[in-house]
């Protein structure tokens, strides 16, 4: 892996163990690289190397590149929940390079089960992330406070998260007690000196949009705009004026409405709600308007229209999206119809006139009575009779399908073609095969779906074929998908309508022509169907007429019912998904050349110039991808900004390559403005971030445990003698379950000054003082508790062995402080109108028959529960002040004790335990709080529990209760054998 003189540079300049620094470099430029020959460097026994932050993917990259590197005894080991506690002792103490979770390592730090002070030094990535209540703060405190050698390397690639808030840099940099940053875009002179030094030969390629796909366009940006000031108009207190339609491009923009909204969500009314749904909705929209087939494009168009009437339940929905009622909308939804066919109304009977005559001479006197030549007639009767033979017999009469491609699949048809011209006349000038490089042809597009479309059209094409139709193949098998997956909805919805269809099939007058015998409906006739439809021309037959416009709900149910009917009539649903000639004969086709099969041909290596690989863009994964296809011809069939950058990287690693590029994009659409848009914000965004670290105060840390002296001295106590301070020998603690650490409260706790510590806990959260148990419920899992009944379990276990148990009920900061976001109020806000009388009751109201709402059933826990108090906590920073004042002149807390509790009254029944795997225990039916315990001493796994019988399982939870356990986890094979 050739590495560029500024990343030379860059590792000059943080390489250096005795400093700790944060990197910022622009995406696309090797940060990945730059981290590898870090660790590389850093790679020793003697030394631990700690890797925070990493994805499961970025895990195997790294191992992967670094084993590539030569660090392979050990390579980079990684730290998993499935890992015990005695392993990970001894991973930590032999060294070398590790990945770990930052759950495992806060916990594992907690419990000294690492020795901190050994440890050389913590890479963390995705800086941008860290906040004061992550994980990764936390773990940075407890590692200051037990090494001050250590060094600590962040880096990010994500300038545009690190600009929103107040000193955003700053904030980045005190969490990780950070005093050097270093920041590199792309206009930095060491790499723009680098990077242009070779440039790849790029070619860029400009498509219109068709003129459907173009009304579309205009009308989604159209309905963009309507929802976008829609909603600036319903809050005018919010700041909501940098809020454009270019930054709606961004899937951020959703989270930064959210973010401003969220104080006031339980305020804002359910119409605006709905714009801040619409307005993502509306940017998928333009997104699958460019990747989508057309097909694909209407179903989901039609799955928005049932989804914005109907709710899930079935009824009818209050709130509907204001776009769908705007014309822009109306031309979304009929163009998007017109471009996969047009539905034409029947043809009167009176004026159409069906002639048999099978004499050429008699036609040929016909057409000389008419004034024609014997030309013209044969080249119209050639007309219409391929066009009887184009029409399918699973396509119904009324339709004549137009599928329209996407324009970019003719362009990358030619590219690929003018690709191969290449390769040969470079073969042909050249007898020896180039040095650098291969013929593999790379194309590149935004989604896995786009990398599927395009891969089917180019295993489907025909090169044959004229522009626009080259794919033809392809779009009348998704045709005769959507036709059963339409047919399938309707027939589910309707089913008693359709039944009678199925009984007695009848031909529908409405749609087939007098005299003619339908072919659906005699399958067997249907050799002379072709004959005779081959001697009959039709004369004088009126223009076909365009069915009138209806409303887009009523038009679709009647078109699907159509067509449900259609489908039922005409075969068996089997026969639209997959012809079962063209199985029956590739089946065929196999076993006849299996004998004489020659292995190169269908299972040997291919030829790089015959071979097109199709990607989708991932991160720097990329990077692997073009070193190793090491690819002379690049398409990217969409454009990205960071892997121009990635091209520049590998074209100036391979000096001796020629390297060509296309960069395809749609003319004047959302495509091109978001790739402008997203180079013009990486630009405003390290500007803003270069112009923060030049005014920026940097801050000093000073020492924890200087300003703890007075931590040790208890509040006055009056009752004391003279009122004297009373001097502790233990510090402040509190109690924490091993699940908490998914949540920031621990975090909060430490930076308050109390230690914390871990343990497996049976009974509550979170131990303050041996009376005081508290258990933490967030409002989402508030509501699980309740429907699940856990809540009511745990409950009862505190009041039995804790004098003083506590229900916290945590909200979340920077949002509403109050249970109405929880669940919506039911009641209907339509006035009466005073026309009908009202109805009498008999029986219960539709508000009698509604699920209880959260406050109501907080009132029965009370009831039940008298000893148990409830505290509402605002968010986690009001929980820490809450707790810290509940210890207050309270003894401490034994952690062997709150153990014990609970576990069969055994202290070393939690110890050893793996959390993960008795959490899954709990989630099993028939196990409860009370007996896991029990069922953990019978058993020694999960897996040891579900391969017990019937009876084994009974014998451990009880007959009805190990029923439960043992259909549960036999369902799945009982189902199997039942099919």
């Amino acid at each position: 892996m050739t590495l560029l003189p500024f990343h030379k540079s860059i590792l000059e300049e943080i390489h250096d163990p005795a400093t700790s620094d944060l990197l910022i470099l622009a995406r696309g430029l090797g940060l990945r690289r730059i981290i590898c020959t870090l660790m590389q460097i850093y790679d020793s026994r003697q030394s631990l190397i700690l890797l925070l932050n990493a994805s499961p993917e970025e895990e195997t990259a790294i191992g992967d590149e670094l084993g590539i590197m030569g660090c392979r005894r050990p390579g980079l080991r990684i730290v998993g929940y499935e890992m015990g506690k005695r392993d990970r002792q001894d991973l930590y103490k032999n060294g070398g390079l590790i990945s770990v979770t930052s759950r495992i390592l806060i916990v594992d730090m907690l419990q000294s089960d690492i020795p901190t002070d050994l440890i050389t030094g913590i890479i963390v990535l995705h800086a941008e992330k860290v906040t004061a209540l992550s994980l990764e703060a936390f773990i940075v405190r407890l590692y200051r406070e037990k090494n001050k050698a250590g060094f600590l390397k962040a880096f990010s690639d994500q300038p545009e998260h690190i600009t929103s808030g107040m000193s955003p840099l700053k904030n980045i940099m005190k969490e990780l007690q950070l005093r050097r940053v270093h920041i590199y875009p792309r206009f930095h002179e060491d790499v723009k000196n680098t990077l242009e030094a070779r440039k790849a030969d790029v070619i860029e390629l400009y498509q219109r949009l068709t003129e459907p796909m173009e009304a579309i366009h205009h009308a989604i940006v159209q309905c963009m705009t309507v929802t976008l000031s829609e909603l600036k108009k319903s809050h005018t207190t919010l700041e909501l004026d940098d809020l454009t339609v270019e930054s709606a491009y961004f899937r951020s923009f959703d989270a930064v409405v959210r973010r401003q909204l969220d104080p006031v969500w339980h305020k804002v009314g359910p119409r605006t709600k709905q714009l801040v749904s619409d307005l993502a909705t509306l940017r998928r929209l333009l997104t699958y308007l460019l990747s989508y087939d057309a097909l694909a494009f209407h179903a989901y168009l039609e799955t928005l229209v049932e989804s914005n009437t109907t709710t899930a339940t079935g009824t009818a929905k209050q709130h509907q999206s204001p776009w769908m009622l705007t014309d822009a909308a109306n031309i979304i939804f009929s163009t998007a119809k017109r471009r996969c066919y047009v539905l034409t109304a029947p043809k009167p009977k009176s004026v159409r006139q069906v002639i048999d005559i099978d004499d050429e001479d008699a036609w040929a006197a016909l057409d000389e009575a008419h004034g024609t030549t014997r030309s013209d007639s044969n080249d119209k009767a050639k007309g219409k009779e391929k066009e009887k033979e184009e029409k399918k017999p699973w396509i119904p009469d009324n339709m004549s399908p137009v599928l329209e491609e996407l324009p970019k699949w003719d362009l990358l048809a030619d590219v690929l073609q003018e690709i191969e011209e290449e390769i040969m006349r470079q073969e042909a000038v050249s007898t020896r095969p180039p040095t650098r490089g291969t013929n593999t042809v790379l194309v590149m597009t935004s989604s896995p779906r786009s990398s599927t479309l395009v891969n089917e059209f180019l295993s489907e094409m025909d090169t044959t074929a004229a522009k626009g139709s080259r794919g033809r193949s392809m779009m009348e098998r998704k045709l005769r998908r959507y036709l059963y997956w339409k047919g399938e909805n309707a027939r589910h919805k309707h089913p008693r309508q359709l039944q009678p269809q199925l009984s007695a099939p009848q031909p529908r007058p409405s749609s087939q022509p007098d005299g003619e015998i339908s072919e659906a409906l005699k399958r067997k006739d249907k050799t002379r169907q072709e004959r005779s439809a081959n001697r009959r021309r039709v004369r004088g037959g009126a223009p076909a007429a365009v069915v009138p416009s209806k409303p887009a709900k009523a038009e679709a149910r009647n078109e699907a019912d159509d067509i449900a009917t259609f489908l039922q009539v005409a075969s068996q649903p089997s026969d639209f998904l997959v012809p079962s000639d063209a199985d029956a004969l590739l089946l065929e086709a196999i076993l006849s050349s299996e004998a004489e099969m020659d292995y190169d041909v269908h299972y040997g290596l291919l030829v790089p110039s015959q071979t097109v690989v199709v990607r989708a863009y991932t991160d720097d994964t990329d990077d692997q991808i073009l070193a190793e296809l090491q690819p002379r011809f690049i398409v990217m069939f969409e454009p990205n900004l960071d892997f121009v950058r990635r091209i520049e990287v590998y074209r100036n690693s391979n000096p001796g390559m020629g390297v060509r590029v296309y960069f395809m994009v749609y003319q004047l659409s959302c495509e091109e403005h978001k790739y402008l848009a997203g180079l013009r914000r990486e630009k405003e965004s390290f500007e803003k971030l270069i112009r923060e670290r030049g005014s920026m105060l940097l801050p000093i840390f000073e020492d924890k445990d200087t300003g703890r002296s007075d931590a040790v001295i208890k509040t006055i106590s009056t009752r004391l003698a003279g009122g004297r301070k009373e001097l502790s020998t233990v510090a402040s603690q509190v109690i924490v379950d091993m699940r908490e650490f998914r949540s920031t409260l621990p975090s909060l706790l430490h930076a308050s000054g109390l230690l914390v510590i871990p343990a497996t806990l049976t009974v509550g959260d979170y131990i303050l003082t041996p009376d005081i148990c508290v258990e933490r419920k967030s409002i989402p899992d508030l509501v699980a508790s309740f429907n699940s009944g856990r809540l009511y379990t745990q409950c009862e276990l505190m009041s039995v062995h804790y004098k003083q148990p506590i229900l916290l009920i945590e909200f979340e900061e920077n949002k509403s402080f109050s249970l109405e976001t929880v669940a919506e109020s039911a009641k209907s806000y339509a006035k009466p109108t005073g026309k009908y009388p009202v109805k009498k009751s008999t029986g219960p109201t539709e508000s009698d028959r509604a699920p209880p709402s959260i406050q109501s059933k907080l009132v029965l826990l009370t009831l039940h529960f008298p000893r148990v108090r409830i505290i509402w906590s605002s968010s986690p920073y009001g929980t820490a002040d809450i707790f810290n004042d509940l210890k207050v002149n309270t003894l401490e807390p034994d952690p062997n004790r709150a153990i014990a509790i609970g576990a069969e009254e055994d202290p070393e029944a939690g110890a050893g335990i793996n959390a993960a795997a008795e959490e899954l225990l709990r989630c099993l039916p028939g196990v409860t709080a009370k007996n896991v315990k029990y069922v953990m001493s019978k058993v020694g796994s999960v897996r040891e529990l579900c391969e017990l019988d019937r009876a084994g399982v009974q014998g451990i939870l009880g007959v009805e209760p190990g029923n439960a356990c043992y259909d549960f986890v036999h369902r799945g094979e009982r189902k199997k054998g039942s099919s």
